[in-house]
């Protein structure tokens, strides 16, 4: 299993528009093929999102589709639109 985690900052206005577009934001990251999980955290003014997918090719996957989302929906966030990114594999998994 693979793992992208993005942290996004001074992103209140992308906590916003997820909340109230869970059902998209649903749609559009577990549909990205060998999808397994998602989550988003707020800590503050920050969002870091996870997912978990089979393998590589659906993290960069779940990454494309959720820079397109916020571009598309043209979301303020802080100091740019690029979250920071971190992509691995998955080597613990319990739950």
């Amino acid at each position: 299993m693979y793992g992208v985690v993005r942290r996004y900052t001074e992103a209140s206005a992308l906590s916003e528009a997820m909340k109230e577009n869970e059902d998209d934001v649903r749609q559009l990251i577990s549909s990205v093929e060998g999808f397994v999980a998602y989550y988003a955290v707020q800590s503050g003014d920050s969002v870091a999102t996870i997912t978990i997918c089979q393998d590589a090719k659906g993290t960069t996957e779940s990454t494309q589709r959720a820079g397109e989302w916020v571009k598309e929906r043209n979301i303020s966030i802080g100091s740019g639109a690029t979250p920071e990114v971190t992509e691995g594999e998955v080597y613990i998994h319990f739950s």
